[in-house]
């Protein structure tokens, strides 16, 4: 019998170089991720062992690297570059959604953020 867990990692905040526009690429903005890990825990429930799981710190450091040394003009490419790396990355993921969030987005009014949402699962 397989059972299935979702491994959360929510708001990591990562200083990027992401969008469109020229200022946004050269000083940079806040982004906020989240990750929702689905994962088969079987193996976890009957070792306790990290080999059984995915290791959230590696997750972690991956989105951190990714954020910010690439450069992306959308965040729907970024939130789908993080979900094809952690798929690619990590065995034990079978599905995965990513939340991209921009604080304050240059739209020429007041809003809280934009926030793109990527799902993708392994074939």
């Amino acid at each position: 019998m397989s059972k299935t867990g979702i491994i959360r990692i929510k708001n990591a905040i990562f200083y990027g170089y992401h969008g469109v526009h020229t200022s946004e690429q050269n000083s940079g903005g806040r982004f906020e991720v989240d990750v929702d890990l689905y994962c088969d825990i079987s193996d976890a429930m009957q070792t306790d062992s990290l080999k059984s799981t995915v290791d959230y710190e590696q997750v972690y450091n991956f989105l951190k690297d990714l954020i910010t040394e690439k450069r992306f003009y959308l965040i729907e490419s970024l939130a789908s570059r993080i979900a094809e790396g952690l798929i690619k990355k990590f065995d034990r993921v079978q599905k995965v959604v990513v939340k991209v969030r921009k604080p304050s987005p240059p739209v020429g009014g007041v809003v809280d953020c934009v926030e793109v949402e990527v799902e993708m699962k392994r074939d």
